[in-house]
């Protein structure tokens, strides 16, 4: 595909050059990775880059927007699947859950490299960010009704957190088991039961080798 700049666009080759790029920078660090290397290990040489991203910065905002989009459909489908708040809270759970597990290298770039996203779009992602994290604030508002708007805050970003904290070291747990304990214990911090075993939710599906939106 052309874009309005006449350069030629493989759509499977810029998610190869997404897909590499969240691994060499989960790995080195932003600072530590240039265009060659993802291109490169994306089997092409650097230049080819060009051809659907501008520079290194707008690869690393391409891959904020990713993990921002992706939870935010999934929390969404969530909303409009579940039959009650208590549901609506242990799906999003579930699916944040599941996202950063199977997402690994994704997500690790995204706690880590926020720092180095030009201003505008960092102030864009947080705006979409807020977002999400106000589809779990009204959901747990729904369901405690004893607790302070301030408290309800304090929660849902604690919650969100301990899902993240998997990300900061290798654990002994293969993934089923960690997404069942990781579960588990969130909910049990919000003061629900997570869902059952068999119950799917959006975010389930074959994201491990894809993070396409």
């Amino acid at each position: 595909m052309a874009g309005t700049d006449g350069r030629i666009r493989d759509p499977e080759r810029k998610e190869r050059i997404l897909v590499e790029a969240a691994q060499l920078i989960a790995r080195r660090g932003y600072l530590g990775v240039n265009l060659a290397d993802i291109g490169s290990a994306a089997g092409i040489v650097g230049s080819g880059v060009y051809r659907h991203f501008d520079n290194k910065g707008a690869i690393l905002v391409a891959l904020f927007d990713r993990v921002v989009d992706r939870l935010i459909v999934d929390a969404e489908d969530s909303l409009r699947a579940s039959d009650s708040p208590e549901t609506t809270l242990a799906a999003l759970v579930r699916g944040q859950v599941r996202f950063t597990i199977s997402e690994r290298a994704l997500c690790q770039v995204y706690l880590q490299e926020s720092r180095n996203l030009p201003d505008q779009d960092s102030r864009r992602l947080r705006w979409k960010m807020r977002h999400y994290v106000d589809l779990w604030q009204e959901a747990l508002v729904s369901v405690r009704e004893d607790l302070s708007p301030a408290q309800v805050q304090v929660l849902v970003h604690a919650a969100i957190s301990t899902i993240h904290s998997a990300l900061r070291y290798r654990n002994h747990l293969d993934e089923p088991d960690l997404a069942a304990f990781l579960e588990q214990v969130t909910c049990g911090m919000l003061g629900i039961e997570p869902l059952p075993s068999d119950t799917s939710t959006p975010a389930d599906g074959p994201h491990e080798d894809t993070i396409a939106g």
